[in-house]
């Protein structure tokens, strides 16, 4: 979008804030760059350029606004909605992988060269992998220098940066100000911790928001013992590179308030990037609900709720084994085969605030189970230990930067894996927002009140107009039912 410079003018001289997150401006006369939605007066049109990234502001000499903040912009939505190269890489650096494997790690996930990946991503970014990584670190300094008491050089080696000098250096040249000005700056704000050990922090999304299906949903499945709904949050555990942590997510009219506590601050970029991908807070909203009101049966749905979001998952090794534990059952039989999976095989964990005790295992964890002791039907744990054995070996790879239909085919091949278990972790696990789940009981039920086609087949024609976001009008759909998937806890 960045190309298209009269569009890009009156976002600006708008100040929307849709389009944040977008693209970047950067000022030619004060060598700042902004977010669209920036409050103060917008600059001369000769003035303005526009770049498709913060890191390639950063690496045009431009320096962070103090005002819009243009770090804490949502996250370009078209990274969730594509499953080529480029969009993989970025979840990828999003989740930190440049900083813990370098650039040939993250060429080797996506089978590129790392030449390959630099040409790409500077083609559309106008930034390689080590400036976007860069860019991510500076981002989670800021958070840690803000929102911990943790000393600057932990910081520095927390956020990433491989030494001290080069955090201070790339601090100061992002955002104009010290690492001890910035904390300095934040102690009068209101990011301020009250808990010690607890890193509080606000994630930005576009309007709208319905929180009701997406918090509705994860609290309706939630496994006792990593997860619940406490004081109008939901709070769970996550498995994560360095160590563990807890998180615990409440909705606000304008954010999503977030409050992680972790064993290791190293890990504090992808546990972002986990609960940004969890609540699908990158998503564009007004895109997907502009194509689906053009249907005249869903416009009424997205009307009376606009903004709902995909409720997705952590961890997509773990979704997989979910979604195979509630296969044909209640929601509340699969809670309880997943709760017991959790307790016989997971790892305990120590949680200040009770309620939460493990992990959900590890793929490597179940690999060794013994199929007798599961309360499953014979062919349920057939599917079961063949999933497991597979993701174990590395042989299924269902990650943010999986490849969608090659997923499908692997699924597929699976024994015990239909149509409704492959498309519902391709749309909670794996992200696709064209996922579609035809043979859903609430996707039949609502077909049928809404005077949609009953069949399969006939709804999957009929769904044609809803593409690439038919991920989305599931959610629309289920709103049919009175379940407690779309409604938030009392």
């Amino acid at each position: 979008m960045h190309t298209d410079t009269e569009r890009c003018v009156r976002a600006v001289q708008s100040k929307d804030a849709r389009f944040d997150g977008w693209f970047f401006t950067a000022v030619l006369t004060t060598r700042i760059y902004c977010r669209p939605s920036c409050p103060v007066v917008p600059p001369k049109v000769r003035n303005m350029t526009f770049y498709p990234s913060a890191a390639a502001c950063q690496q045009a000499g431009f320096r962070a606004c103090k005002r819009c903040r243009p770090d804490t912009s949502p996250g370009s939505p078209e990274w969730n909605a594509r499953a080529d190269s480029v969009a993989r890489a970025m979840r990828l650096i999003r989740d930190g992988v440049v900083d813990r494997e370098g650039v040939p790690g993250l060429a080797s996930r996506l089978g590129y060269s790392a030449r390959q990946i630099e040409r790409q991503l500077l083609a559309e970014l106008g930034a390689g992998p080590l400036a976007l990584a860069r860019a991510q670190r500076a981002q989670t300094a800021r958070l840690l220098i803000e929102t911990t008491t943790l000393p600057l050089a932990e910081v520095a080696f927390a956020a990433g940066f491989s030494s001290v000098r080069t955090f201070n250096e790339t601090v100061r040249e992002v955002f104009a100000l010290a690492p001890g000005e910035l904390r300095t700056r934040a102690a009068r704000g209101p990011l301020a911790p009250a808990t010690p050990g607890v890193i509080a922090l606000r994630l930005p999304y576009r309007a709208p928001l319905n929180p009701s299906n997406l918090f509705g949903h994860l609290a309706a499945t939630a496994v006792p013992g990593i997860e619940e709904w406490r004081d109008g949050a939901y709070r769970r555990t996550l498995t994560l590179p360095y160590g563990h942590g807890i998180v615990a997510l409440t909705p606000q009219p304008d954010h999503i308030a977030c409050r992680l506590s972790l064993t290791d601050p190293r890990d504090l970029t992808q546990a972002i990037s986990r609960c940004r991908w969890l609540l699908d807070l990158d998503a564009d909203p007004v895109a997907v609900d502009s194509q689906l009101r053009t249907d005249p049966l869903l416009a009424p749905l997205v009307d009376a709720g606009p903004g709902r979001r995909v409720p997705r998952t952590v961890d997509g090794a773990e979704f997989a084994v979910r979604a195979v534990l509630g296969q044909q059952v209640s929601t509340a039989a699969a809670r309880t085969h997943a709760a017991r999976l959790v307790t016989a095989h997971g790892v305990e964990v120590e949680d200040p605030e009770g309620g939460l005790t493990h992990l959900f295992p590890a793929p490597q964890a179940l690999a060794g189970l013994d199929p007798e002791s599961l309360a499953l039907p014979r062919t349920r744990r057939t599917t079961l230990t063949t999933l497991v054995a597979a993701l174990a070996d590395g042989t299924l790879r269902l990650g943010t930067d999986t490849d969608w239909e090659r997923a499908r085919a692997e699924l597929s091949a699976l024994p015990g894996f239909g149509p409704w278990t492959v498309e519902v972790i391709a749309m909670r696990a794996l992200g696709d927002p064209d996922a579609f789940l035809p043979t859903d009981l609430g996707t039949r039920r609502a077909a049928e009140r809404l005077g949609l086609p009953a069949t399969p087949a006939a709804l999957t024609a009929r769904a044609a107009d809803w593409r690439p976001w038919r991920a989305y009008a599931v959610q629309y759909l289920w709103t049919v039912d009175d379940h407690p998937i779309n409604h938030l806890p009392a």
